[in-house]
């Protein structure tokens, strides 16, 4: 029987999850990881915990990587990227350098925050080759081998901007059988820009003002950032040509007001983790994107170029 094999490059918060996941699914999974998370992983194997049903794996239900060229030829059929995407331009050229590692069907999928994450990965691969996904899901790596899910407001959506997502359905399905919901789309267009919209609104302001989301919620001042952020983010992605869930910006407020910021109240942003742990943040792929798209459509996003300076004075000082 045909063997799906998998590499998921980055054992962090994300990684670590999605590992558990398929490994209860009885895949062959590797991690691709640091030399201490590795060492962490071969001593105290991997965990989920958090909202949904807890997995436990010793060190022999996978496999740990920390040099490509330890790894057997054409070993993989799927490549996960669960890194942060400030290191995608490495990674993508780590990747292609290394490229015999993967079977020649092998797709990429990349678990990460913000839009145009793939341009990367699609400088070297072929763009059918390259899938996306949107998750409001929280992770929280609370040790070195074991990810918390700390919230959950949707499913994670797997899919692709240039071919349908029939590669990818199988891990779709397998994530869905270890009790993390996910789905496939056509149109992951539309959910990159449902999660755009909410990180751009809450990840670099709790950063900023060391909260989590709930806390932003508690007086008209950051409520007023946000609405104004929610804005911006809205107003960009459609002269961009772009569309998400919802038809209107005002449409999207009712329902991230009243279901999504809710249901996120107890979680604490990666942004705000990075910066507490003096780590570079994703600020470029999620405001900075924003801010970069509008400059040339020639639209004025003042608060968004705003958070970005903020976010980057902060990071001038690790």
């Amino acid at each position: 029987m045909f063997k799906i094999k998998v590499l998921i490059i980055g054992a962090g918060a994300i990684g670590l999850a999605v590992g558990a996941s398929l490994i209860s699914q009885n895949i062959d999974v590797s991690f691709y990881a640091s030399h201490k998370t590795a060492v962490s992983l071969k001593e105290n194997g991997v965990g989920r915990e958090g909202l949904f049903r807890h997995l436990h794996f010793d060190s022999s239900s996978f496999t740990v990587y920390t040099d490509y060229n330890h790894i057997p030829k054409a070993s993989f059929n799927y490549i996960i990227i669960a890194t942060k995407t400030t290191i995608n331009s490495q990674i993508a050229e780590d990747l292609y350098c290394h490229k015999d590692i993967m079977a020649n069907d092998a797709k990429i999928i990349i678990f990460q925050n913000g839009f145009g994450y793939d341009e990367e990965y699609i400088r070297y691969f072929d763009e059918k080759r390259i899938f996306s996904t949107a998750i409001l899901t929280g992770f929280k790596r609370v040790d070195r081998h074991i990810s918390v899910i700390t919230g959950h407001t949707h499913p994670l959506m797997i899919g692709s901007l240039h071919v349908c997502f029939d590669d990818v359905k199988v891990i779709s399905e397998l994530l869905t059988k270890s009790g993390f919901h996910s789905d496939v789309t056509n149109e992951i267009e539309h959910d990159l820009w449902a999660k755009m919209l909410f990180n751009c609104a809450l990840n670099p302001l709790s950063a900023i003002l060391n909260v989590k989301y709930g806390k932003l919620a508690e007086n008209d001042y950051s409520l007023n950032i946000i609405d104004l952020l929610i804005s911006e983010t809205f107003e960009v992605m459609e002269k961009s040509g772009y569309k998400t869930n919802w038809s209107s910006v005002d449409e999207y407020k009712e329902i991230f007001f009243n279901q999504f910021f809710p249901d996120g109240y107890e979680h604490e942003s990666s942004m705000l983790m990075d910066i507490k742990n003096k780590n570079k943040t994703e600020i470029d792929a999620l405001n900075g994107k924003i801010v970069e798209m509008a400059s040339s459509l020639k639209i004025d996003v003042p608060v968004s170029k705003t958070i970005v300076n903020i976010i980057k004075s902060i990071e001038s000082t690790f």
